[in-house]
């Protein structure tokens, strides 16, 4: 498994959202809007929450699946590609993340 897989993913999410509504759920929740992907995104992570909580691997697995996809279709309605994400976080790899946190506040 390699970071193509997101990029592969990325690319069907853009030819689907083209798609008639009617034969894609891609193309169905780009049509009710941004709102909607975002409801979506919210949903699928208390799941995987709940999952998480549950404590079954396999389960969790799968939810995290569901909230990356949902998440990708949020980021395509953006104009993000999952590349800009893996880039986010190759440029974090490293850092401490008390002090990455730290560097985000505003001095003022």
């Amino acid at each position: 498994m390699s970071d193509d897989v997101l990029a592969r993913l990325a690319d069907t999410i853009a030819l689907r959202r083209a798609a008639d509504p009617a034969s894609s759920y891609v193309a169905k929740l780009k049509a009710k809007g941004l709102d909607a992907m975002l409801k979506k995104v919210g949903e699928e992570a208390t799941e995987f929450v709940m999952a998480a909580k549950d404590g079954d691997p396999g389960k969790l697995t799968y939810e995290a699946a569901d909230l990356w996809f949902h998440s990708l279709l949020a980021l395509a309605e953006l104009g993000v590609r999952p590349e800009a994400v893996l880039a986010e976080l190759a440029r974090r790899e490293g850092l401490s993340g008390l002090a990455e946190f730290a560097a985000r506040k505003d001095p003022s």
